[in-house]
């Protein structure tokens, strides 16, 4: 029976990234499906900028939270 409920209702597609910023080192949390430009929060280097659907990451992707 639960099987069949894991079949009908739809999981996101999109998660939440750590990712290491290239510049200064700093460990950041964003999403991959992020609309707007993302700046790191301590040197204001760009860690992400939009591309209509997925998000490209310019820094280095350490894991994924669940």
């Amino acid at each position: 029976m639960s099987e069949m409920w894991r079949n009908l209702i739809p999981t996101p597609q999109s998660k939440f990234l750590i990712v290491t910023c290239n510049e200064c080192g700093n460990n950041q949390i964003v999403f991959d499906s992020a609309k707007i430009v993302v700046k790191c929060n301590v040197c204001g280097a760009v860690l992400a900028r939009p591309s209509g659907g997925k998000a490209i990451i310019l820094g280095k992707k350490e894991r994924t939270l669940e």
